[in-house]
């Protein structure tokens, strides 16, 4: 556990990292439809997907699971357009909509955990002992998810309660940009599938 604040900082910088910023897109169109009143719904979507995440991450970094990171690499945008697509068609809260949102978001951590492992394979190297590595990378990686979800939900809170923004106006912006740039990631990364 000594190396734990090293692998805790590195992990919290990945999800931040401004270069890699499709995970920060992500977050953001999760929790893009939630205002700071509905935390407990976001909190249930942010464990749905760190959930997903956690598992492929300790079963990719474990090499238990291999998947073509070109393929990973593709994926992790299609998942941002399609949480942003199910934004902009779910212009009304309905109690189905959070229980669909939990499975698409445990769905979709179970794609970006395999994109987080990548980066973290190559940290490790060759190093047997990992798993005290793995928790405290994950961590800062939840840490740093946390920051993104406060960030989107203060905004949101601004937007709407402050400036006097529709909801529907801040969700439909937030989701139709995030699409806008998750389109142009997805296009292109195709020609790495061949």
């Amino acid at each position: 556990m000594q190396d734990f604040p090293l692998y805790f900082q590195l992990g919290w910088q990945h999800i931040l990292d401004f270069q890699g910023y499709d995970h920060i897109l992500f977050v953001m169109v999760l929790c893009g439809t939630y205002t700071i009143s509905e935390w407990k719904k976001v909190l249930i979507l942010v464990t749905a997907f760190t959930i997903g995440h956690s598992i492929t991450l300790a079963l990719s970094v474990l090499d238990i699971l291999k998947i073509n990171s070109a393929l990973i690499e593709f994926l992790i945008p299609v998942t941002i357009l399609i949480t942003a697509i199910a934004n902009l068609f779910n212009k009304k809260s309905k109690p189905k909509g959070v229980q669909f949102k939990y499975w698409l978001a445990l769905f979709f951590g179970l794609v970006h955990g395999m994109g987080f492992s990548n980066y973290l394979k190559s940290l490790l190297g060759k190093s047997s002992s990992i798993v005290a590595e793995l928790f405290a990378f994950n961590v800062g990686l939840e840490f740093g998810q946390l920051i993104i979800v406060i960030a989107t939900l203060l905004l949101a809170f601004i937007l709407i309660n402050i400036v006097k923004v529709k909801k529907w106006d801040w969700t439909f912006f937030l989701s139709a940009a995030i699409f806008g740039i998750s389109f142009m990631m997805a296009a292109e990364r195709i020609p790495g599938l061949f």
